[in-house]
């Protein structure tokens, strides 16, 4: 209870550092679990560029899984506003209701990518000679798709509490043995890629165990019970409603990597396969941190928008705002000025490097206004815009990324580049839209409340 006052009565500017900087913590955490598979994968010896580009044909199966746990895990922004509205009863049956999903919708996509995965990894890029390294790594990871599943999902139901340090260290807690396991099956057991995927879902098998002891523990507010396992339709439809937008932003980046990848053989390459690999590791530089910054902020202003003050929902808003704008603009401009750098990261491909240094320079350049879309987009979604925060999810990678990325390599002559070209193009336009959007919705919601 005294962690729910807090957010209704603790300075924003202090509970803002308070909540974000785990939240934050724990996204910079979760990047380098999303990215170490692929530091250590394009290292191994003589296949490593061939073995970087089929983790990259895996990435829209993996993105697809995560946007399932996002979709069921949008019980959490409907738990934090019935908190701040003092009913803690519905808020409980909002998590019961968001296990349930998790595990259903984890039993079903285990199902069906086994028996699929060779030509959906196909039909996702994958050449003669990249088609085994992806599907020996698909294979092992969706053996673990419940704990992802579990994990993701349910994390954020510890963070919309205020326990935002708890829910680092569910990350951390993974990361870190990914970290350790990685070099160690890779290289030592010899599994190449196998042994990446095994020690990923031994890192979030070990996560989701912590998940799940704490949200059924004393310290939790909110705890899973058995009698709120059982579905309530209507529960159930006010959180797919919700997490369609999250769960909309997440697959389409599974039809983006898609549309990127066949690009990159039709227009080229394995080697260009492996560098739009590295391309979208980067811009998770910039994204996920907003996204965690963003999880910070959320229960802030669910909470403070179901207890009807206003004021406090505003002032966490307009720091959230300029915080987001300012880090998005000054990585960015990192990535400009040192595109070998952040390469070199991934791999010591001389070839690799040397063709995506430029190539990075233009994909990211977009990317420096991300702060105003994630401040904007994610603020919908902790005052329940289901609706708003979807069509804003569909704008950037639907409307105008998907169709632009193919249509700029088939009328100019520009092949690479244009896929290359199509990405600053939609996040420019998709922010504008945007930040209009939400300064003429947002007055209407608030002036509501008043």
């Amino acid at each position: 209870m005294e962690k729910t006052n807090a957010l209704g009565t603790e300075p924003i500017g202090r509970l803002i550092v308070k909540l974000s900087l785990p939240t934050v913590a724990a996204q910079l955490v979760n990047l380098l679990y999303n990215i170490v598979d692929r530091i250590y994968v394009g290292r191994i010896p003589e296949v490593g560029s061939l073995a970087l580009a089929g983790l990259g044909v895996t990435f829209p199966i993996i993105m697809l899984v995560s946007a399932f746990a996002m979709l069921a895990g949008m019980g959490a922004p409907r738990a934090s506003i019935a908190m701040g509205a003092g009913n803690y009863e519905k808020a409980e049956k909002y998590l019961g209701n968001s296990t349930l999903l998790l595990i259903i919708f984890s039993i079903i996509l285990s199902v069906v990518f086994f028996i699929t995965k060779d030509p959906i990894l196909m039909i996702f890029g994958a050449s003669e000679n990249t088609l085994p390294y992806a599907s020996d790594y698909i294979s092992v990871y969706l053996i673990g798709t419940i704990f992802v599943q579990l994990t993701l999902g349910l994390n954020m139901f510890i963070t919309n509490q205020g326990f935002s340090k708890t829910s680092m260290l569910t990350v951390c807690l993974g990361a870190v043995l990914n970290i350790v396991l990685d070099p160690l099956f890779i290289f030592v057991f010899d599994m190449g890629v196998k042994g990446a995927a095994l020690a990923t879902i031994l890192s979030q098998f070990a996560s989701c165990v912590w998940v799940l002891l704490f949200l059924t523990g004393k310290k939790t507010i909110l705890k899973i019970k058995l009698r709120n396992l059982i579905p309530d339709i209507s529960m159930i439809g006010s959180i797919l409603a919700l997490g369609v937008s999250p769960f909309v932003m997440q697959a389409t980046e599974c039809i983006i990597q898609l549309t990127f990848n066949k690009g990159m053989i039709t227009y080229g390459n394995d080697m260009y396969v492996a560098v739009m690999s590295v391309l979208f590791s980067i811009m998770q530089l910039v994204w996920m941190p907003l996204s965690g910054f963003s999880q910070g902020v959320q229960p802030i202003i669910g909470y403070n928008y179901g207890a009807g003050r206003i004021d406090r929902v505003k002032r966490a808003f307009k720091l959230q705002f300029t915080a987001s704008l300012i880090f998005s603009l000054c990585t960015v401009a990192l990535v400009e000025i040192f595109p070998g750098f952040f390469l070199g990261l991934f791999s010591n491909d001389a070839e690799l490097i040397s063709t995506g240094s430029n190539a990075l320079r233009l994909f990211m350049a977009g990317m420096c206004l991300m702060g105003a879309q994630s401040a904007c987009q994610q603020t919908f979604i902790a005052l329940g815009e289901a609706k708003t925060s979807m069509f804003l999810a569909c704008l950037r990678k639907i409307i105008l990324l998907f169709p632009l990325a193919i249509i700029i390599p088939m009328i100019t002559d520009l092949g690479v580049w244009g896929l290359y070209l199509a990405e600053p193009i939609s996040d420019v336009a998709a922010v504008c839209v945007t930040v209009a959007m939400f300064a003429v919705r947002s007055r209407t919601l608030l002036k509501a409340k008043n």
